[in-house]
């Protein structure tokens, strides 16, 4: 493995190591274990994820390979999308207002002064209300993939949820094999903001802020009445993210995720980030 440049950078706590891949000096076949090793919080660099960008068709700015900590390569990810956005225009790649590709399909990006906006992909069909049977007894779920699977719950109190136990369960529910599902606990503010909690595939842990999940949330909080564009999202780590979206009936078109972005450090990876 040869010694990587890369950054460290945060959507809301979400955070990600970014490499900038265009010459291709990682392989497709190291992609998967560098980004394990990398995001190990104790003898790697520590992160949710590892991104990689790359070339990509004519029509965009580039394309990314996003790889989960545990090694699993994820369709989408918004945290991860705005921050791979800010990357490339920090790094010369795109223009402040970009496009890219994604396995979930093309992203485009807005780069502001404090902000990333994206334009999302079009979610799927929503399904509202089923019941799942867990370890500590009946939850009632509505699903929604944007971008990646998400299953939504509303809770009266977000704290006492234990995101760890119920999460791993209905993240390994029969109903979303084999793939497995994203799985949010959200609570409506009486300032009509929504708070969250996630516990996100791959990471395999609850995180400070999933951006796909925040998403999914609104929009399906919108199909029971609850919240309007543009609806904003408390994230676990004290932030705020923003979604706007406009719908007609129970489908969805013109999602955007807006918030925050921060690079936290520059470094290099060294010859022994594999062991």
């Amino acid at each position: 493995m040869v010694e990587l440049d890369f950054y460290k950078m945060s959507g809301h706590g979400n955070d990600f190591v970014l490499v900038d891949n265009w010459d291709h000096l990682v392989s497709e076949e190291q992609m998967a274990p560098l980004a394990r090793a990398v995001c190990r919080r104790q003898v790697g660099v520590g992160a949710d994820g590892m991104i990689f960008i790359e070339p990509g068709p004519t029509e965009v700015d580039f394309a990314w390979r996003f790889f989960n900590s545990d090694g699993s390569e994820g369709e989408m990810c918004g945290n991860g999308g705005r921050c791979a956005a800010r990357f490339a225009y920090l790094t010369g790649i795109a223009p402040a207002e970009m496009s890219f590709l994604t396995k979930a399909g093309v992203i485009e990006a807005s780069v502001g002064p404090d902000t990333v906006k994206i334009k999302m992909t079009p979610p799927g069909q929503p399904d509202l209300d089923y019941a799942l049977e867990l370890p500590g007894g009946q939850m009632k779920f509505s699903s929604l993939n944007t971008g990646v699977p998400h299953a939504v719950t509303w809770v009266e109190d977000l704290e006492a949820v234990n995101v760890q136990e119920t999460g791993r369960a209905v993240r390994y529910h029969p109903r979303f094999k084999p793939a497995g599902s994203n799985v949010n606990f959200v609570k409506i503010m009486k300032d009509g903001r929504l708070a969250i909690r996630t516990y996100e595939r791959g990471v395999e842990d609850e995180t400070l802020a999933c951006g796909t999940g925040s998403i999914a949330a609104v929009l399906l909080s919108s199909l029971k009445g609850l919240v309007k564009s543009p609806a904003r999202v408390l994230t676990r780590g004290g932030e705020e993210l923003i979604v706007h979206f406009s719908r007609t009936g129970d489908r969805f078109g013109d999602v955007f995720l807006e918030g925050a972005v921060r690079l936290i450090f520059t470094g290099r990876l060294g010859p022994d980030v594999m062991l």
